[in-house]
């Protein structure tokens, strides 16, 4: 079985495959039979009786698809790093502008005059 080559998944809501699991509930199909009515595969079907059965419909949500945004989180992610980086860049530059440099960290942190120190 399976779908034609070149041909992409159907995606189904979580009302589409509570409506399969419990017409194969009510007329006592098994996994391979509401599979082949339906053009699905019965470890599909299998998994989402399980998680039907445990969870409810919420067990249905599908977590790919459409509406996954992995790609774009990740590099909405990667701009605001960059954004803070380049201000805390600036503000090191307006130290230096204005004369003193920052020494040690965290609660250690002294800011410390240039004129005082002694450069090379």
């Amino acid at each position: 079985m399976g779908r034609p080559k070149g041909t992409r998944n159907k995606m189904r809501t979580p009302k589409e495959k509570e409506k399969i699991i419990l017409e194969m509930i009510s007329s006592e199909m098994g996994f391979h039979t509401i599979g082949k009515k339906y053009g699905i595969s019965k470890s599909t079907i299998s998994k989402w009786y399980y998680k039907y059965s445990t969870l409810g419909l919420n067990g249905l949500i599908s977590n790919t698809g459409k509406k996954s945004t992995g790609r774009h989180k990740s590099k909405e992610n990667e701009v605001e790093r960059l954004k803070e980086e380049l201000l805390k860049k600036e503000i090191e530059i307006m130290r230096l502008k204005k004369g003193y440099m920052v020494k040690g960290a965290g609660a250690k942190k002294e800011y410390v005059s240039i004129s005082d120190m002694t450069t090379k």
